[in-house]
């Protein structure tokens, strides 16, 4: 009875979900074209913050500089997903030395806290708001490594149209006032949070103006003061100070010690794509390992939304998140086979697991070649030829709760991504990163660039990396329509927090699968959900063969593609 109401509710949502005109032009299901320039271009979930990019890049900074500014003013006008009480990755492509960069600006656990701590209290697992799950926040010190590096315009010039948004506010955009709405509830039993964060106890409304002094005093601070203002100066003492008072254990010293670092991405060619990604404790190379398991197959000679695509995607997809809440951790405390994980061998020894005619119910990680997510994205380009794709988040939307009084922004809660499953790769432990869901993305094609970008939404990230670029590879999709084509979602895998699939997980299929792909699959042993939100967020930039840059934005957010 349960799988007739799952369809009769799927099949409605077809139903109603027709198009107000056709295009004359590409994909029927496309929202808009690409958006086409040559100098500059920025894509990000917030029209305002991609207006804050291009700007920035018009009075003299670079596609860093912008991708900062941008990240910046993503903390004002959507914290929903993000802010400087969070983590941040970067992807950088440089236009002087020609090559890739990986930023892993990902904070770690506090270091007065054990896994014991937690045993000690009857927990079997990190709760997901309050001080328990924060860890140290990465993104301004990720901001001056990426700044340090590759930036050209001063730090204060960066910050300064936020700071000036803060103080004289804007308007709130509806899917970012949809969400606020909704954490709300949750988050107003945390210390500082309602004063900060609401209007008189409520979130502000779609179109109602919302300002942010304490946030603009933070910024000023870490504006003139660098870095430093932040991890040793008054913010850290008051960070510090607040933990302590309300039961956490994040500490000065804490703050004091964290340093990002500069990474080698790891790649794996696609079709004749290298596909490039940063190495864990993220869960980028998840996408790697799908796509090497799909090229086993003739992609091409399928439909996207055709029964025998999607039942293959799900079950590579299946294979690969085994791996991922096996191996996915902390690599300075554990020895992570990333190289045999993305090799094409190993992706052939998975891929004869696959059965073409049915649904798996359960798989386990490989070992036979082993021997041991709300979000935001963006991505900028310059005239130079610069291309940066950023990732950055809080995790649960707005984070944990946690508000210290007078900074304007809340504490993230990375570490309830943590295990306390003794032995696991990603157990908890004192100064140890967490697993982490955010990913940046970069395409190269015959060692030039050719596509930044990236799809946030937590487990759906990988999964929508690789529906990104076979849409475009396999199905020849532009790299608009890449985006907003249906997409699918599986649930229900391991989870590096030791969780175990069973019965073969929930296969979501967004809007736009038509009803004999859904029978089909549920003859397979699939049980199909539809789901209303959880297909990610995506922005791209393309640059082609004449240099021109392609932008495109996610249809499912509030975002904007723009250039000039």
């Amino acid at each position: 009875m349960r799988k007739i109401f799952l369809l009769a509710g799927l099949l409605l949502c077809l139903a109603s979900a027709s198009q107000a005109a056709d295009r004359v032009t590409g994909a029927t299901f496309a929202t808009r074209s690409p958006v086409l320039a040559t100098e500059a271009m920025a894509a990000t979930s917030q029209p305002l913050a991609t207006q804050v990019a291009l700007d920035v890049m018009r009075r003299g900074g670079n596609a860093i500089d912008a991708a900062i500014a941008a990240n910046a003013m993503l903390g004002l006008v959507e914290p929903t997903g993000n802010g400087i009480g969070g983590d941040l990755y970067a992807i950088v492509w440089d236009a002087k030395t020609q090559k890739l960069y990986g930023l892993n600006g990902s904070g770690r656990s506090p270091k007065s806290l054990s896994r014991q701590w937690f045993i000690d209290q009857g927990m079997g697992k990190i709760p997901s708001h309050g001080p328990l799950p924060v860890s140290v926040p990465g993104t301004v010190d990720g901001w001056f490594m990426l700044h340090e590096r590759f930036g050209k315009m001063p730090m204060p010039e960066v910050l300064a149209p936020t700071i000036e948004y803060a103080e004289r506010g804007f308007p709130v955009s509806q899917l970012v006032a949809y969400y606020w709405n909704r954490s709300v509830p949750i988050l107003s039993a945390w210390p500082g949070f309602t004063e900060q964060m609401t209007i008189d106890g409520r979130a502000p409304a779609e179109g109602e103006i919302w300002r942010n002094q304490n946030l603009a005093d933070t910024l000023k601070k870490i504006a003139s003061g660098g870095r430093g203002a932040f991890y040793e100066g008054e913010i850290a003492t008051t960070i510090a100070d607040y933990m302590a008072a309300n039961g956490g254990f994040l500490s000065a010293a804490d703050l004091a010690s964290h340093r990002g670092d500069w990474v080698e991405p790891v790649s794996s060619n696609y079709r004749g794509y290298d596909v490039w990604e940063l190495p864990p404790n993220g869960q980028g190379i998840a996408a790697l390992q799908i796509l090497n398991i799909m090229e086993q197959f003739d992609v091409a000679a399928t439909r996207p939304d055709s029964a025998e695509f999607v039942h293959l995607f799900t079950e590579a997809k299946k294979l690969v998140f085994e791996d991922r809440a096996k191996y996915y951790a902390d690599s300075d405390f554990n020895d992570i086979p990333v190289q045999k994980l993305i090799s094409k061998r190993y992706a052939r020894q998975r891929a004869k697991l696959i059965d073409l005619q049915k649904a798996a119910k359960q798989v386990s990680a490989g070992s036979d070649l082993l021997e041991q997510g709300d979000t935001i994205y963006l991505t900028t380009a310059d005239a130079a030829g610069n291309m940066v794709s950023l990732i950055q988040s809080n995790y649960r939307g707005m984070g944990s709760g946690m508000t210290p009084p007078g900074l304007g922004f809340i504490l993230q809660d990375r570490g309830e991504l943590f295990s306390l499953e003794e032995g696991h790769f990603n157990v908890y432990a004192p100064g140890k990163r967490p697993f982490h869901t955010i990913i940046p993305a970069f395409v190269t094609k015959k060692g030039k660039p050719w596509m930044s970008f990236g799809l946030m939404g937590g487990a759906m990230q990988p999964q929508g990396h690789a529906q990104i670029i076979m849409n475009m590879v396999d199905f020849g999709m532009d790299v608009q329509a890449a985006g907003d084509a249906p997409r699918i979602h599986h649930t229900g895998s391991s989870e590096p927090t030791g969780s175990v699939m069973s019965d073969g997980g929930v296969l979501n299929l967004e809007t736009g699968y038509p009803y004999k792909t859904i029978r089909s699959l549920m003859r397979m042993g699939h049980r199909i959900q539809y789901a209303n939100g959880p297909y990610g967020g995506y922005q791209a930039i393309l640059k082609d063969q004449n240099g021109v840059y392609w932008g495109a934005s996610e249809s499912r957010k509030d975002g904007q593609a723009a250039g000039y």
